[in-house]
């Protein structure tokens, strides 16, 4: 099925050619009615998403209260921008549709105004109409971190995605949480650099390296494609999450090497550009937006980064050198398009708009939508279980307090009757509005994982301290190529001060549990989930779902229990 003429008429009559010369302006002028007003220009279009996290349907997402950058990035400028600061940069007017998509203030009102956003049925309508408008010309790709994320895909192995991605027209794809359904699962979606998988697109990966005869190790996937858009060739250049074996369990990815690999990337960059003979050059990257931005530094002749991993939304490109850097949200919100001028060898000009996808205004594509409905309907009664009701806002995204985590934080000390939690710094699960019931499914949009364990022994305070330094290190390390991306660890039963300016195992101090300062030879009972290595304690799904149906009211004291200073 398509999306109806009379479906086209609408959304046509409000394209009315709001031009992208001045972003500032234009993100101004917006209303939730003009959302694709966009004036085409150039040669090529390339359409961008990622991070979607198996969110098949619309959603709440919070965008992050705390967003910190660290050494160069001090200065206050994109992409670490929040709040008030981000509507003064971009020209947004709080309170507009713009506002609510792209910052955290006035969340709870305006979701209750603007409604959910995204979903692959509406996103699937943008996408029609801009090839329907620029034909030969559109290339739909998605950065990774697609697979996973919600309780569907972890019952169906994914399958249910793979259907999604395949019939929304992915034409390109590069990996991260993928990894997580083992290398064999993802050998069967999206083969190797010698065989097609079940995916019907492209999977690029230029720095995945089979190490089973010893280093540096051979290719797994084919690390480019070339693609003829408008009368040029484009060269698309995969780069997956470098650091893959050590956010997850190895196990998964066993006898593989990733990393950053920018030497190597200049060999293939430089490979398209002389022996391919290619006018412009698109990494399609998993890195994190902070190591795009290096790697663009590095890496010459890459024209433009479509990066994912870090969750940023990123209103207008951010220009190093002649390398056009563009993220573009997570869990479906924002569909990214970026119009070139492609000629000769070069990309002479681009318009570009990151598109909220506000799936109130915009009508569903029934094909589409036919094919969630059919995926999910073996589970819809199973995930429409009541829990419980939240008198409070939860979220989870920010480099500190995420609320829903506080949920989860709560659940596991109830359950081990703990001293201290721990619940990793994850960016992907959803949001929900005070009065908003929650479901066994909304558990799951946070928890999905095949690794969920919850596991509790006896720590020290050196070694709770330990942790929590070796992640605040990951996040704000002064290089952005030792960052491993997410957010700070949360920490249940602890208060704590944090200096994220500060030196490698320095940075924490007034850690106290239980209101007491804590002790370094004390042994503390903690517990967790989500860990490195195999354990045996329930998922924390069912963990979390069990303590929700007893408290059956969520009310959260939401002052942090985290103080930052030097920031």
């Amino acid at each position: 099925m398509e999306v109806t003429r009379r479906d086209f008429v609408k959304l046509l009559a409000v394209a009315g050619g709001v031009g992208l010369s001045d972003p500032r302006r234009a993100l101004a002028a917006m209303t939730p009615e003009r959302l694709l007003d966009f004036e085409s220009y150039g040669n090529v279009t390339l359409l961008h998403m990622t991070d979607s996290h198996a969110t098949l349907l619309p959603v709440y997402f919070r965008e992050p209260d705390t967003l910190l950058g660290i050494g160069a990035e001090e200065i206050g400028k994109p992409p670490f921008l929040t709040s008030q600061a981000f509507l003064d940069h971009y020209g947004v007017r709080r309170g507009s549709a713009e506002a609510y998509a792209m910052t955290h203030l006035d969340f709870a009102e305006l979701g209750k105004r603007f409604g959910r956003m995204g979903g692959y049925a509406h996103i699937a309508t943008l996408v029609k109409k801009v090839r329907a408008e620029r034909p030969g010309k559109t290339l739909l790709l998605d950065g990774g971190d697609t697979l996973q994320g919600s309780a569907t895909s972890l019952w169906t192995n994914a399958e249910d995605m793979v259907q999604a991605i395949n019939q929304l027209g992915v034409e390109v794809l590069c990996p991260h949480w993928e990894f997580t359904f083992g290398i064999n699962r993802v050998k069967e979606i999206f083969g190797d650099k010698d065989k097609s998988g079940s995916f019907t697109g492209t999977f690029v990966a230029q720095n995945v390296m089979d190490t089973s005869w010893g280093p540096p190790g051979e290719p797994v996937f084919k690390p480019y494609t070339i693609r003829e858009l408008g009368g040029a060739r484009i060269g698309i250049l995969g780069q997956a999450f470098p650091y893959t074996p050590i956010s997850h369990p190895h196990r998964f990815v066993p006898d593989l090497s990733f990393g950053i690999r920018d030497e190597q990337a200049q060999v293939w960059v430089d490979e398209l550009r002389k022996e391919q003979k290619v006018d412009a050059v698109v990494l399609l990257s998993h890195n994190g937006v902070a190591v795009d931005l290096k790697m663009a530094q590095r890496v010459r002749g890459i024209d433009v980064i479509l990066g994912g991993h870090t969750h940023d939304g990123i209103p207008q490109p951010i220009k190093v050198g002649n390398t056009l850097v563009i993220n573009s949200g997570c869990h479906g919100k924002f569909l990214s398009r970026i119009d070139l001028d492609v000629r000769k060898g070069r990309v002479a000009g681009f318009r570009f708009k990151l598109i909220p996808v506000l799936s109130d205004y915009i009508p569903a594509d029934p094909g589409m939508a036919a094919l969630i409905e059919k995926v999910r309907a073996p589970y819809v009664q199973r995930l429409g279980e009541k829990l419980a009701v939240s008198d409070t806002l939860l979220y989870r995204r920010g480099n500190f307090n995420g609320t829903f985590d506080e949920v989860i934080l709560d659940a596991l000390m109830r359950h081990y009757d703990a001293q201290v939690a721990f619940s990793p710094g994850f960016r992907w699960g959803i949001s929900l509005l005070p009065g908003q019931d929650i479901t066994l499914e909304d558990v799951y949009t946070h928890t999905a994982l095949t690794y969920p364990n919850t596991w509790a022994r006896e720590m020290t305070g050196t070694e709770i301290k330990t942790i929590m330094e070796d992640v605040a290190d990951n996040l704000f390390n002064r290089d952005p190529y030792y960052r491993q991306g997410g957010d700070m660890v949360r920490v249940g039963g602890v208060t704590y001060t944090i200096d994220p300016l500060g030196k490698m195992g320095g940075r924490i101090r007034d850690l106290r549990i239980g209101g007491k300062l804590m002790e370094a030879d004390k042994r503390y009972k903690a517990a967790g989930w989500a860990s490195m290595a195999e354990v045996d304690g329930p998922p924390v799904f069912d963990l979390v779902a069990a303590h929700l149906r007893n408290v059956k009211r969520v009310r959260l004291d939401t002052t942090s229990r985290v103080k930052v200073q030097g920031a």
